[in-house]
């Protein structure tokens, strides 16, 4: 009887064998298999993070539109400077323009002055005699000669005898001449040339004397022929 109460004391008393890995789980429970991961759950968006990047990009477009605004003031400032450039450089050029008219008026005021001056002279009831017009007309081509010597422009004048010069003369004219010497020069003058700097802006008009050709008995010689 001792040995049957030993063994239920040591069957009370005897220690609970561990449970098996693979055995199923009690109700209420999880189960891991050993070296398995635990999956975690996402992450919950932070709504501070959107609000950041919202500011960031709203700080960037207005450094943006403040920089497109200052480009805008230098250009219209580059504007006004071109237009007042433009302006100054015109007012320059009209100076200028007046500058060079000025002689030019001054000689006119003169021309003017004579011929009003000779044309009361010819209405009165004892005008000059016809001699005196050489000598106005003369007047007259000396004062728009000095008005043109004002602006740059120097006359010239051409005397018969000279060679003719296609680079100062205008030939409007081919005149028979018997002296052979008088061939290719200037016997006539109908204008005077003028220029400028030395360079020729305006030719004289001239007559160039031509040589007439030898003839003989029957008219003019004429090329032998052969035989």
């Amino acid at each position: 009887m001792s040995s049957a109460r030993d063994r239920r004391v040591s069957g009370e008393s005897s220690p609970t064998p561990p449970a098996s890995p693979h055995a199923p789980a009690e109700d209420g429970e999880a189960r891991h298999e050993p070296g398995a991961e635990i999956a975690s759950p996402p992450p919950e968006p932070d709504p501070s993070a959107g609000d950041e990047a919202r500011e960031e990009i709203l700080t960037a477009l207005a450094a943006l539109a403040k920089q497109l605004e200052r480009e805008h003031e230098r250009a219209a400032h580059r504007e006004r400077v071109i237009d007042r450039l433009h302006e100054e450089n015109q007012g320059l050029r009209r100076g200028e323009l007046q500058a060079v008219l000025d002689p030019v008026r001054t000689a006119l005021y003169r021309l003017h002055d004579l011929a009003r001056r000779e044309a009361e002279r010819w209405a009165a009831p004892e005008p000059p005699g016809p001699a005196h017009a050489a000598a106005l007309l003369a007047a007259v081509a000396d004062e728009v000669a000095d008005a043109l010597a004002r602006t740059g422009v120097e006359r010239f004048t051409v005397e018969p005898g000279e060679p003719y010069d296609p680079v100062r003369h205008r030939p409007v004219a081919v005149e028979p001449v018997t002296d052979p010497a008088a061939d290719g020069t200037v016997v006539a003058v109908r204008t005077d040339g003028f220029e400028r700097d030395g360079r020729v802006v305006r030719k004289a008009e001239v007559g160039v004397g031509k040589a007439a050709e030898p003839t003989g008995p029957s008219g003019p010689s004429s090329p032998r022929e052969d035989g």
